[in-house]
């Protein structure tokens, strides 16, 4: 297939809002490709590059200025090769190397073949929600049961080659793959409450069943997995990061088990069992070049608080009770997350109030009889906190004045978008400390695609955790809502944006509030 082809697709898609549409299209795209070709269009569309990051950054990529092609010969085999090429060129001091094999690859593409490859590049092809469309348009082509493909997608871990797979053998392929160590799985996130009461009424239904309350840590997920001697870490976003953190290897090297899958949260602690900043936790996860963070730089607790898979029995399915006993069963108190079950609002506030005086975030609540939605945001999780919290993904952000005009400090946040991208939902310019107002204009900057005025317009990558009042309806805003008293809690690192929040999320604590009134 030539590259023409497959950009020819992407700007329709991207062109287009009815979800319908895109999957059209993409499925009759995947058809078209060979099988050796399917693989790279998932992986293209779904803005990642098989290859690996290339190591050239934003403004070497603005700078290939190449005179295009005039005709379009450039196939799918050629671009993967020299992208492959590219990322594989060793060592520091390679960015000269890098930079030239890419003005090759520019020199065979036409000026849409160019302006594609410059979007895959810089990011521009990663959108919210867009993984989930090429899963649709992947069973759609491959005549599947979506739901099915989306399960295999989740354990396997690996959405290209599991497409490559369904698409050549069909429903047959299905069922084959199961969760194992070393394959880690899309965690499963809480959802927003609307306060302690309602969760307990919420996962408690009618009959008031008790609930489980866990802690809520600022610190940083980990999933860790193991078979025999061999542990290995990985982060929220699937990162490995077992070199970075030897603490959390050893410890679960020393459980009773041979093969495991956990999940679960490091954060720092002072040593009167209070957390220290999650800037500090954060610190063990920032590579410098090829080279680890330090291990003693910032000493890290594990508390663990899912069991996935325990020697050969796969526990996603199995009710939350069940998980959180046979947790019990393999992994000492001090590593397990301090929890309770409860369906008595008063004994369950004492359980807050005590997380929220040791300096914790609040807690989650777990309905006892759900199984583990690895891949979504689940209304059987809920977070409990002070005030509303919710990840959302900066679009943009505006420069300020007087002794700050070289900061960037309003921001443009925005909510995934179901037909795919983010739609705007509210700006603030609170809560952002002036150490954080210049790591986060440097983080804006590296991500800047152009400007209009005074705003500074950015690739949708960076997470903000962002607290805020409530809801309320915006004539102003294209989602017809907007964040009330919005402010900046944090940036979760290790968050990617197709897991920041849905704008079905943001209209459903809209749509509770007036209920309630």
């Amino acid at each position: 297939m030539r590259l023409a082809e497959l950009a020819a697709v992407a700007y329709a898609i991207l062109a287009t809002r009815a979800r319908a549409k895109k999957r059209e299209l993409l499925a009759e795209l995947l058809l078209a490709a060979s099988p050796e070709e399917r693989p790279w269009v998932v992986a293209w569309l779904s803005g990642e590059l098989p290859a690996g990051k290339l190591g050239v950054g934003w403004a070497e990529l603005s700078r290939l200025d190449v005179l295009p092609a005039d005709n379009d010969t450039l196939t799918l085999a050629e671009v993967e090769a020299a992208l492959a090429a590219t990322a594989g060129v060793p060592g520091r001091g390679a960015t000269f190397e890098r930079r030239e094999r890419l003005i090759a690859l520019f020199m065979r593409a036409t000026v849409p073949e160019q302006s594609f490859l410059r979007r895959l590049l810089r990011g521009q092809l990663r959108q919210g929600g867009l993984d989930g469309l090429v899963i649709e348009a992947v069973a759609e082509a491959a005549a599947v049961d979506p739901e099915l493909l989306r399960r295999e997608v989740i354990l396997a871990g690996d959405l290209p080659s599991v497409a490559a797979l369904v698409l050549s053998e069909g429903a047959v392929a299905l069922g084959r793959l199961r969760a194992a160590p070393f394959s880690p799985l899309q965690p499963m996130l809480a959802a927003a409450s609307d306060g302690l009461r309602a969760a307990l009424v919420e996962l408690g239904g009618e009959a008031h069943r008790p609930v489980l309350l866990e802690w809520m840590l600022d610190g940083a997920r980990v999933q860790v997995h193991r078979d025999g001697a061999e542990v290995r870490v990985y982060t929220r976003s699937l990162v490995e990061v077992s070199a970075a953190l030897p603490e959390v290897v050893a410890a679960v090297r020393r459980l009773p088990v041979r093969r495991v899958v956990l999940d679960g949260e490091v954060l720092s602690l002072q040593p009167d069992g209070r957390p220290r900043p999650f800037a500090e936790t954060q610190a063990r996860f920032v590579r410098t070049g090829d080279v680890e963070p330090a291990p003693d730089s910032a000493p890290l607790s594990v508390f663990f608080f899912d069991l996935l898979l325990c020697d050969d029995e796969l526990l996603l399915d199995r009710p939350q009770a069940e998980r959180r006993n046979a947790l019990a069963r393999i992994v000492p108190a001090e590593h397990r997350l301090p929890a309770l079950e409860t369906s008595e609002l008063d004994v369950a506030l004492a359980f807050v109030e005590d997380a929220v005086a040791r300096g914790h975030q609040g807690v989650v609540v777990k309905a006892l009889d759900a199984p583990y939605f690895a891949g979504g945001r689940g209304r059987s999780w809920q977070k409990v906190k002070r005030g509303h919290t919710l990840e959302l993904v900066v679009l943009a952000a505006e420069w300020g004045s007087g002794r700050r005009r070289s900061l960037l400090t309003s921001l443009h946040i925005g909510a995934r978008d179901p037909a795919g991208g983010f739609v705007f939902v509210g700006k603030t310019s609170k809560g952002i400390t002036e150490e954080l107002l210049r790591w986060q204009t440097e983080a804006l900057l590296s991500r800047e695609l152009e400007r209009d005025g005074n705003v500074l317009i950015v690739r949708p990558e960076l997470v903000v955790e962002v607290a805020f009042d409530g809801v309320q309806v915006s004539t102003q805003h294209p989602a017809g809502l907007a964040l009330r008293g919005a402010r900046v809690e944090r940036y979760p690192q290790d968050h990617p944006p197709s897991q920041a929040a849905a704008l079905e999320e943001i209209r459903a604590l809209l749509v509770r509030a007036r209920t309630a009134s």
